[in-house]
């Protein structure tokens, strides 16, 4: 039996969410029109998809939640960008974000696009209750190797904060040589809110130094490959030798430069 209204009339009353009751839906879903048909499903997936989104953005304010409820104030999400170019500095971000700060569309910057990325992180910087970077250097890495860098960065990034942290929520492991109590959670820019917003701001904050980067070195298309070893980025190594912002101690340059002496 067919469903009051033309197929224009429903979709817009499906638009509105007027009155969408169960069974009014599944009424659309046995009218005998295709087309009404087509709209009670694409309404269904969207309402199934937001139903999801909303769920899995509760459930990443958990481990900042835990901690409040044991006192806990200034709880702050650390994490990187950059270990694995072969070029560049290695970024880190911490940020204390607020109760209630609005997490929508927020995740892993890496499953972000780049719109979506500066939208974020604009809203961070804006609402975060304190927010820093940490940037260390090719040359760090080189001396030090790149998970001290890493440490490194998250340490200054870290001290940026103000108010201070009194808790850190770090993705997979502890950062070395803070005083802090810390809690790692594997893949935590996916499971918490506070990592998710600093891997935004590395992952941006580091993209830009790449982009600027690239106008000075552009024959490594850093502003395109933010220094990941991409096959032309490996050609210009080929063809050009490294440059001073490159990574002696990452295989692909150090073999490089041995083999043709370009360093």
């Amino acid at each position: 039996m067919k469903v009051k209204g033309t197929v224009r009339e429903i979709a817009d009353r499906l638009r509105r969410e007027e009155d969408l009751t169960e069974s009014y839906l599944e009424s659309l879903l046995r009218d005998p029109r295709a087309g009404v048909q087509k709209l009670a499903r694409s309404y269904l997936r969207k309402r199934d998809a937001e139903r999801r989104e909303k769920k899995r953005l509760e459930q990443m304010w958990q481990f900042e939640r835990t901690y409040r409820d044991q006192g806990y104030r200034y709880i702050a999400g650390v994490d990187e960008a950059g270990r694995g170019p072969l070029a560049g500095p290695v970024v880190a971000a911490a940020v204390i974000l607020p109760e209630g700060f609005d997490v929508t569309g927020l995740n892993d910057s890496k499953k972000l696009t780049p719109e979506e990325r500066s939208s974020l992180r604009a809203r961070i910087e804006r609402g975060a209750v304190a927010w820093g970077i940490g940037v260390v250097d090719n040359a760090y890495i080189d001396e030090h190797n790149i998970l001290q860098a890493t440490f490194e960065a998250m340490r200054r990034a870290v001290a940026e904060l103000e108010p201070a942290a009194d808790f850190l929520l770090t993705d997979a492991a502890k950062v070395p040589g803070l005083s802090l109590p810390q809690e790692p959670i594997v893949k935590g820019d996916a499971l918490s809110h506070s990592i998710a917003a600093a891997s935004v701001i590395a992952k941006t904050v580091r993209d830009e130094w790449m982009i600027h980067a690239g106008k000075e070195y552009p024959q490594y298309g850093f502003d395109t490959n933010m220094g990941y070893g991409t096959p032309e980025h490996l050609a210009a190594l080929d063809r050009w030798g490294a440059c001073p912002l490159h990574r002696r101690s990452f295989a692909p340059v150090g073999e490089r430069c041995r083999k043709e002496r370009l360093c």
